[in-house]
């Protein structure tokens, strides 16, 4: 870990001022927390090349599946957006050990559904606590990471990444030992329950609890050029690219895995390593934080979104053959979830004043996970109307390059400035 983040440059209140947290407590608490976001893209992350076998077992239609898939993020953007009212007010150790817990035990009903309509329940239970989960990790670090958020932001989308790649590479071949899609679940909601204990155990309320850019009336006022509401322009527009996003990357995540099996041909085994190599690309988060430090977040995300977009095409209507859809589904990782996810959440923080981060990233959870919760959804009509080619157009082509246009609404000038 940099130097700077283990220093974590944060704007503490008085008492944390005088009691410097040491390197060492810095580094241990911010490592398991970036485990714990591995483990919950893990948790999710399992259930999508697990789909086809679901979905034969309990004879699901396609937009059942699809609605499966990525339906459980309205509880994840609804609770998310919540959220940041709470991790305003209350400690965001205790929510994120609760979270953990809440989505760890959906996680483990998952498998005992007895159809339809129980097992969208239990999706929706884990997305709620993941979406505490997420509000609570992006604030803490937007808050002790004060002028390098975006930054450590990385970290975390790399252990993301981490957890996309291993989700499928671990709860595939799980599943098929045990000889059954529903083993992964009992595993990662089992890991779930351990690792809200190991954060109740190593991570520092010092760390947890700072508060973001001061508490002084002089510090601030620093921050007079910036709207007072955290409703303002810049939120808007960041919010419409945070729509475009969700749509893109869920409706990617969703179907793709059953785009690769039943319309090209791929095996599981192949279909799963496509998947993880997203997973991969979604590690370069950190060095789309580093940029979104460096640089301008709107043209980082214009650039991104055009990127996304010719992926996305060559994906669904030109590349057929494994090899090049594994490096496409890499890029698409790295462009999708590296730098539109962690740029959009950071931009949406850098928005607002400091003393509304929390409601910063709880706007990134609604705009994000609303729009993800009915991607694979409408991905699936999508496909009854125009077939996989014409769906990845529409959705995973055009509606970046919506977002880019959508992004002139943003006024830098009114955004924090860097450190």
């Amino acid at each position: 870990m940099p130097s700077d983040l283990a220093t974590g440059s944060p704007a503490p209140d008085t008492k944390s001022a005088q009691r410097p947290l040491a390197p060492a407590a810095i580094a241990v608490g911010f490592t398991v927390l970036c485990l714990s976001w591995m483990l919950n893209a893990m948790d999710r992350q399992v259930f999508y090349p697990l789909l086809p076998e679901i979905r034969e077992d309990f004879g699901f239609t396609l937009e059942q599946s699809g609605l499966l898939a990525t339906g459980f993020t309205i509880g994840l953007a609804v609770a998310g957006f919540l959220a940041g009212f709470v991790v305003d007010r209350f400690a965001r150790k205790t929510v994120i050990v609760g979270s953990v817990l809440l989505y760890s035990l959906g996680t483990l009903a998952v498998p005992l559904a007895a159809g339809f309509f129980d097992m969208a329940g239990y999706r929706i239970i884990s997305g709620v606590g993941e979406g505490v989960q997420a509000t609570a990790l992006y604030a803490l670090v937007g808050s002790f990471f004060f002028h390098r958020r975006a930054f450590a932001a990385g970290f975390i989308g790399v252990a993301f990444g981490a957890g996309i790649f291993l989700g499928p590479m671990v709860g595939v071949p799980f599943a098929a030992a045990f000889g059954n899609w529903r083993a992964p679940f009992f595993l990662f909601g089992g890991l779930g329950v351990l690792m809200a204990v190991l954060i109740l155990v190593t991570v520092s309320r010092r760390m947890s609890e700072t508060k973001a850019g001061g508490g002084s009336a002089s510090e601030q006022s620093d921050f007079s050029y910036m709207p007072a509401s955290p409703y303002n322009r810049n939120t808007l527009g960041f919010g419409i690219a945070c729509v475009a996003s969700g749509i893109v990357f869920y409706g990617f995540l969703g179907l793709y895995p059953t785009f690769l099996r039943e319309e090209l041909g791929f095996d599981a085994g192949q279909a799963a390593l496509a998947v993880s190599m997203s997973g991969i690309g979604a590690m370069l988060a950190l060095l789309a934080g580093w940029m979104g430090d460096k640089y301008s977040q709107k043209w980082l995300l214009v650039g991104s979104f055009a990127g996304t977009s010719v992926v996305a095409f060559l994906m669904y209507v030109v590349v057929t053959d494994a090899l090049g859809q594994y490096i496409l589904a890499f890029l698409m990782g790295t462009l999708a979830s590296g730098f539109l996810f962690t740029n959009c959440s950071t931009a949406m923080q850098r928005s607002v004043r400091p003393e509304h981060v929390g409601r910063g990233q709880g706007l990134f959870m609604l705009t994000y996970y609303v729009a993800a919760a009915f991607s694979g959804l409408l991905f699936a009509r999508l496909v009854a109307v125009a077939d996989w080619a014409g769906a990845g157009i529409w959705q995973l082509s055009v509606v970046p390059l919506a977002a880019a246009a959508a992004l002139m609404l943003v006024d830098s000038k009114k955004m924090i400035r860097r450190g």
